[in-house]
Formats: structure tokens, C-alpha cells, sequence
């Protein structure tokens, strides 16, 4: 018995008929171990930083073209300014990659979603709104948070620079097999429990390391009803809990999310995709490597405390003291309480906020900024923090200020920016000063995360986010929005 992870990653036989999913398994690499396989990706998806020019400029160099550049669409996210609409950009830098990115996706072929088509945005928000993301595909990406996109049953994961060119020229790459991890969450959150705090607990439970050599499957009571953004957010951050892929069984609901977007499958092609989707659900008696249960009741309000997002605590909780927790977590605790400035022992509620991040590619979507902006009427940001809204993308940005939850933000005192990745990792003008602390929406609290080494942030839910933004310290959303009571998840 078997699902789709462990038929990619483990066997590389048929089951009941059925191929290897998107048959992406071929035969074992020549001269390698049965531990590597030649796996082909579906679709590519590239954005302008990073791995993106050298890749192109490898293939120049070996004279080579991209062998499917239909396969392959980019965008432009890290680098581009949310607060410029209009180029050219003060940043030279973000200009010339920029305009980098053009000439190589024009040179090749390969589609771009430019900041004048509509479309741009974070990659991993403009793959599922464009029904590029779809379940049975292999998706590989230079940004390790490409894991995002298993929400809708597809094997997904962050590459890098060679890997990238690999892909390119071939459309195909080395992949290692991987052990397969189950974590149910079953039962109800409780209100003003979000999906991101269910990822922040796994990752605290099982560690930043417990995913290595490890694909995250999510599944139980809790994940069935998740919306597709739900489960987006929490395979976003499968890769900060170790694991290189996070996976949902595609269903009901990923089929209702993709039906009628513009790369989605279309008349009777329709119905012939969503059955043969359907097939790559798991079985429901298939086997593990390992199998993790959580109860949703055990979930609370989760907030970092230190510099990964495994250092966590539930908002009614302290920050640990070294002193008395394990001692192979001494060091790594007293490292952290040296950088965020904190006392062991101390509450976590209460600390003083400078900055208000909403955004990024786990926290950035038309739903996150609806949630929040429902409870925001009348509020005001505190006078001492400075609080930014950037979505995840173009489309996004357009709906919600059809929506009018432009107005709603900026009445209440956040900025409304533009579509982009933003102060997520502060590869754009988006930057922390100093030691200011940041309440983020994000994925990631390392050090110099967000511009500045002696900055500091703490993620949490978008409401979350929110709840800092008007207190101006870190505070329960649920007494500040007044949401103790009402319908649970």
C-alpha cells in the first residue's frame, strides 16, 4: 500500500496501474547509488535573484537552450521595491536584476509575469492563482520555501544555482529518496488559532531538524477542512521544520480552487484531470516511516521567542530559562536570549514591537488580509510602530482593493504596499534599523533576517501581527479583537 510521496521517493514500481506520479521517476542515474534517481520537473518556476542569472548565463556559456521553456514561468519577488511602482528603481541593483530577468526569459522564451502584466507577485502565490499549480506535478524552484505548492498534492521543492541550470537545459534533475513522515492534526482549533500557528507547533514538537531526510505529509480532521490557503501556509514552512517536502492530499477542495484559472485544465479536459487527481491521494491504508498525531485543542496562539522558528511559545507561555531546560539546548537558548535582548524566564506578552509586518509567501494571501482587515474597524496602529501590508501578488492587491481592504488598512494606520516578498528577507529596501523587534507574518526569524544583524523577529499569525500593531506589543489577538468566543476550525 502506498501514496504519492512513496511512490516518488521510494519505490520506483507501479501500483495498482497506476504510473509514478507525473512519471516522474526514471531509471537510476548512471554509475550512482539506488539512492538517486533522474527525476523530471514539470513545471520550473524562476524569479530574478539569486539563482536565476547565473543559471542563464551558465547555459550561454555551454551554449545551450532551455529544452522546454513552455515548462517554465518566472516572476519577480525578493528584489523588487513595494513601496516604488514605477521604474527605474532607486535600487540599482533591483534594476539590473530586473532587467536581467527580461532579457533572459525573452532570449529563451520563457513566460514572465512583469510587474506591468497584472500577474507578478511572490512565485509562490502566482503558481497557485494561476493554476500552474496543480496535484501529480514535480515543481522545483530556486527558493527553498518552493515546498509550498505540496499543498495541492504536488511533490515541490527549493533547488539551487546548478540545480537550476540542470533543469533548464534538461528538464530534468538528481533527486534523493526520502523517508515519509504522516502528521495528523485531528480535532478543533480553538478561535483565533490560525494555520500558522499549527505549523509553528509542529515545528516546535519535532524541531527545526526532525524533518531531515524526511517529506512532511499533512493530513487529519483539521487539514480536510483547511481552505487551500490553509494548507499553503503550512507547507510553506515544512522546509524550517527540516523537511524538503510538505504534501496535502489533493481533494474536493483543491479541485474547487483550481477550476477556472487560467492554466487550469479546461472543458473536458476538466473532468478527466480532476479524476485522475483523485488517484494521487494517499491510501488510507498505506505505510509510514513514521507517523506523528496532535490534538488541535493542544494548538494556541503560538509566537517565536528566538532566532529559528523552532524557539516558539504559546502567548500565554514564558520564554525558557537554560538554566532549567535540557542541556543540549542550553546554548542554543542562551544564544537566542542574548540576541532578542530577553530575560529567561520572562513573558512573552508584553514585549514592545517597532515594526508590524504583514506579508510574505506564507502570510501574504487575499485570506490573510481579509481575516485581518475584518477585525480592524475603529483601531488604530500605536503611534510607536511602523506597520506595512504588502501582497503576496499583483492579483491579490487588485481584489482586495476592490474589496476596499486598501482603505481599511491605511484608515487604521498601516502602509499599503506593493506586490512583493518585501521585508520577509529585506533583499529590497524593506529593512529593520538597529535592533528594532518585528512582529512578522513570515517564515523566518534568523538573525539579519529582515535587513539589519542586530534586528529581531518574532513570527506569529497575520491577526497576530495585527494585535502587536495596535497595542504596540506583543499581545494575545484574542482579548485585543475580542474573539475568545465563537465557531472553532
Amino acid at each position: 500500500m502506498s501514496g504519492p510521496l512513496l511512490r516518488l521517493f521510494i519505490s520506483k514500481t507501479e501500483f495498482h496501474g497506476q504510473k509514478l506520479i507525473s512519471e516522474s521517476m526514471g531509471s537510476a542515474r548512471s554509475g550512482a547509488t539506488s539512492q538517486w534517481s533522474d527525476a523530471t520537473v514539470d513545471w520550473h518556476a524562476s524569479h530574478s535573484e539569486v539563482t536565476s542569472p547565473q543559471a542563464f548565463g551558465m547555459l550561454r556559456e555551454m551554449g545551450l537552450p532551455v529544452r522546454h521553456p513552455e515548462r517554465t514561468f518566472a516572476t519577480v519577488d525578493h528584489i523588487v521595491p513595494t513601496n516604488e511602482l514605477v521604474e527605474p528603481y532607486s535600487d540599482p541593483l533591483a534594476q539590473a536584476m530586473i532587467v536581467e530577468l527580461r532579457k533572459n526569459c525573452a532570449e529563451y522564451g520563457v513566460t514572465f509575469f512583469d510587474t506591468t502584466t497584472g500577474k507578478q507577485g511572490i512565485v509562490h502565490i502566482v503558481g497557485p492563482e494561476q493554476g500552474i499549480t496543480q496535484p501529480g506535478t514535480t515543481i522545483a524552484c530556486g527558493d527553498s520555501h518552493t515546498s509550498t505548492h505540496g499543498a495541492f498534492g504536488a511533490i515541490a521543492f527549493g533547488i539551487g544555482t546548478s540545480q537550476v541550470r540542470d533543469v533548464l537545459a534538461t528538464q530534468t534533475m538528481a533527486i534523493g529518496k526520502l523517508k515519509v513522515r504522516r502528521i495528523n492534526v485531528d480535532g478543533q482549533l480553538a478561535p483565533g488559532v490560525y494555520a500558522k500557528d499549527v505549523i509553528l507547533h509542529i515545528i516546535r514538537v519535532l524541531g527545526v531538524n526532525g524533518g531531515t531526510g524526511f517529506a512532511y505529509e499533512y493530513g487529519g480532521e483539521v487539514f480536510d477542512r483547511f481552505t487551500m490557503e490553509e494548507r499553503m501556509t503550512v507547507c510553506n514552512m515544512s522546509i524550517e521544520g527540516g523537511a524538503r517536502v510538505g504534501y496535502v492530499n489533493p481533494d474536493d477542495t483543491t479541485f474547487e480552487y483550481l477550476k477556472g484559472r487560467p492554466y487550469a485544465p479546461k472543458g473536458t479536459e476538466w473532468e478527466s484531470a480532476v479524476q485522475r487527481w483523485r488517484s494521487f491521494a494517499s491510501d488510507a491504508d498505506c505505510v509510514y516511516d513514521d507517523v506523528v498525531n496532535i490534538r488541535a485543542e493542544d494548538i494556541g496562539p503560538t509566537v517565536t521567542w528566538g532566532i529559528n522558528p523552532g524557539q516558539a511559545v504559546f502567548i500565554d507561555e514564558n520564554i525558557p530559562d537554560p538554566a532549567t531546560s535540557p542541556e543540549s539546548l542550553r546554548a542554543g537558548i542562551e544564544e537566542a536570549l542574548e540576541h532578542m535582548k530577553f530575560a529567561p524566564g520572562q513573558a512573552i506578552r508584553g514585549v514592545p514591537v517597532d515594526v508590524a509586518f504583514l506579508g510574505s509567501c506564507t502570510n501574504g494571501r487575499l485570506s490573510d488580509l481579509k481575516e485581518v482587515a475584518r477585525f480592524l474597524d475603529g483601531r488604530k496602529v500605536h503611534p510607536r510602530v511602523k506597520a506595512i501590508v504588502v501582497p503576496g501578488s499583483q492579483a491579490v492587491a487588485a481584489i482586495a482593493m476592490e474589496l476596499g481592504l486598501d482603505k481599511i488598512f491605511t484608515e487604521a494606520g498601516f502602509e499599503w504596499r506593493g506586490a512583493g516578498c518585501s521585508m520577509c528577507l529585506a533583499m529590497n529596501p524593506d529593512k529593520l534599523i538597529g535592533d528594532q523587534l518585528c512582529a512578522s507574518s513570515s517564515n523566518r526569524n534568523f538573525k539579519g533576517r529582515q535587513g539589519s544583524p542586530t534586528g529581531r523577529t518574532i513570527l506569529m499569525s497575520p491577526l497576530m501581527v495585527a494585535a502587536a500593531a495596535i497595542t504596540g506589543e506583543i499581545s494575545d489577538a484574542r482579548e485585543v479583537f475580542d474573539i475568545l468566543q465563537g465557531s472553532a476550525v
